[in-house]
Parts: structure tokens; sequence; C-alpha cells
């Protein structure tokens, strides 16, 4: 059996894929393009990928191909028809970046909160070695105990953010794009009551028809100037010129972001020309990527291939 890593680079160089070895030839690639692609997969019985495209142009040439592994949940990047109509079987991940995920929406909460970057770089600069009082609080920051937080994408993660937030004494509520989810242990509210009354909103959605701009210039006007908006979902279901807009216009307080329209950022990112890190927080995809999360991924998908191949 030979399996294929088209953009190996994307699990990290600190995995250990030595089970994939025992399977067969394994061969690595960084990164591909689709016309890199249709050569390196001419004769791969598996292929294991990310971002790149898989289509009749990338794997046209692949007759021996019987199994496509994406090392994500979202599989957009398949034309499944195309799969089905050359009989290839694929498979994707879910679940396995759940706790890292949450970690990542604390971490870039609290740094905003807490107005990190000031006071780093008050110590850093060395006034506090200057200062006259043992403590210096010029940013004021609150406890989220009592505050309101809104999830929008009630799934795996929203409900761990949520059940988390909770421990820290934050009042749920969500709202479900597709209006199909129930969640009993916490309040479903609309659209506008959730911008209204959160103090803190965060985003755990898919992409979709209904997601995809979802939060733009209405939706920013309608927050509270001192909410925090995070977005761990996907990156055009923000407007990202309307989001520059809101926080440069004092809108609202702050924004973190882990996932952008494009990725990597492209040069004309509205984005791009906010430097302040105590109104904006912006991180390269990276809340799914623990160690732990990367090595639940690699162990689930060489499951996946064993037992598609029963061995």
């Amino acid at each position: 059996m030979k399996l294929v890593f088209l953009d190996a680079k994307t699990i990290g160089d600190d995995i250990d894929l030595s089970g994939y070895e025992a399977l067969g030839e394994v061969v690595k690639y960084d990164f591909s393009t689709p016309k890199q692609a249709r050569e390196r997969t001419r004769d791969a019985d598996v292929i294991i990928l990310n971002k790149v495209p898989v289509n009749e142009e990338s794997i046209g040439e692949a007759k021996n191909l019987k199994l496509v592994c994406v090392t994500a949940t979202g599989t957009n990047n398949l034309d499944k028809d195309y799969l089905d109509k050359r009989g290839i079987a694929w498979r994707n991940v879910a679940g396995y970046s759940t706790e890292s995920v949450t970690q990542h929406t604390f971490a870039m909460l609290f740094y905003l909160v807490e107005h990190l970057p000031y006071y780093d770089e008050y110590v850093k600069s060395e006034k506090y070695v200057k200062d006259c009082l043992f403590t210096h609080f010029d940013k004021k920051f609150s406890e989220i105990d009592g505050k309101t937080w809104g999830i929008i994408g009630m799934g795996a993660i929203g409900r761990r953010v949520a059940e988390t937030a909770k421990m820290f004494g934050c009042n749920m509520i969500y709202y479900s794009t597709t209006g199909k989810n129930h969640q009993p242990d916490y309040q479903r509210v609309s659209f506008e009551e959730l911008l209204e009354t959160s103090d803190i909103v965060s985003v755990h959605a898919p992409l979709t028809p209904e997601t995809e701009n979802l939060m733009d210039k209405k939706a920013f006007e309608k927050m509270k100037k001192s909410a925090i908006f995070l977005n761990l979902g996907r990156g055009p279901i923000v407007s990202e010129q309307d989001l520059a807009d809101a926080l440069n216009a004092g809108e609202i307080r702050g924004a973190a972001l882990d996932v952008l329209c494009a990725e990597p950022m492209s040069e004309d990112n509205p984005l791009k020309t906010i430097k302040d890190s105590d109104r904006l927080l912006i991180t390269p995809h990276i809340a799914w990527a623990s160690v732990e999360a990367r090595i639940r991924l690699m162990n689930t998908i060489l499951g996946q291939i064993k037992e598609f191949f029963e061995i």
C-alpha cells in the first residue's frame, strides 16, 4: 500500500507517524498544488491531506486511489460527486479539537478582558521599576462572573465553551443559525437579542449559507460598546471590513479572531492596519492545533485507514 501526505506541514513535524509506515510505503510532501498533486497521487492507494483540493484536476490520474483522508472536520475541498463517480471513499475527523479550541477561546478572551498587552508592555518598558506604588491599574478590567455570554454555534465546541463559561459565573445564551438546535441547559434567543444583551459574543459555527457574513455592519451596530467579539468558527462568517470599521469607530470594545476569510492573511485585509493589540488579537488558525489534538487527529485517521482496509 502507498500512502501519500500531500500537505504534511499542516500536521506538524512533531507528530509520530510511524504507525502509518507500518502499513506500507509513506511519502510526505510539505505542500502540494493541484498540479503537483496530480503527479504525486498517480500511484497512491491512500492520500492524506488538509487543504489540497481533491477533484478531477488533482487526482485524475490516480488509478489506484481507494481512500481520501482529510485531516480536518470540513470537507469543502472535496469534489464528492467526482469521488462517488470514481468509487473512491473519503473520511474526515470530528471532535478531535474540542478541548484545544475551548482553551484558546478563553486565552483570547482574557488577553483582551484584562488588557494583558498593556500590562505586559508596562512592566517590560520598566515603567513599573520607576513607579511609586506596588500596583498599577490605569487600564481597568472587570470579572466575567455575572456577564452574559452569547454563543453562535452550539455544537460540541460551543457546548464545551458554554459549560466552561458557566464555571466562571457567566449567564449563557445561544443563537441557533439553523433554528433546529435545542439545548435544554441553555437559553435560546433570537440573533438580535443575543447581540443586544451579550457582553461576550463567540462564534463556533460552521460556514453555511445561513452564517456567511452573519456578523456584518448591522450586527456590530447592535452590540454593546463594551462587548468583546470572538470568532473561532470560520472566517467568512465575519465581514472583515465591517469589523474593522466597528473597531475603529469604537462600536465594540475589542475582537479576537483565529480565522480569516483568506488564510494566510491577504495583503488587502482591512484588519491588517489595526495594530492596537488591546483592541484586536488575531492568531493564525491555531486554536485546533494543540499537540494533544493533533495526536488525536492522526491516530483517528490511522484507525480509519486500518478499518477501511480491514487491517
